[in-house]
């Protein structure tokens, strides 16, 4: 479940919850997290969040790693280098007609 950052507007507490994302989202300051001594039921308001990045650990992953033997044999052959192709030779150049004036 992805986990969202709220800030509550009456007390200015700020608190992270972990609900689906069909869920919708809070409206008040939940009651147990609330730093007033008498709970204030204040709007909270969703913050926005950059969220968590990705790290990777080990030795290297690569695109190549998991991929099947037919497909690395099939890569192969598509990426095997083609023959020198000859340039087509150029077309003969026609001779240049002068329209005659009347």
């Amino acid at each position: 479940m992805p986990t969202y950052e709220y800030a509550c507007e009456k007390c200015g507490h700020e608190f992270e919850a972990s609900h689906a994302i069909s869920a919708k989202p809070l409206q008040i300051c939940p009651e147990d997290s609330c730093p007033q001594k008498k709970w204030g039921r204040g709007r909270v308001k969703k913050k926005i969040s950059a969220g968590s990045g990705l790290l990777f650990k080990g030795s290297g992953f690569y695109i190549t790693d998991y991929r099947s033997e037919n497909y690395k044999q099939s890569a192969k052959k598509d990426t095997a280098p083609t023959p020198a192709a000859k340039p087509a030779p150029a077309p003969p150049a026609a001779p240049a007609v002068k329209p005659e004036k009347k």
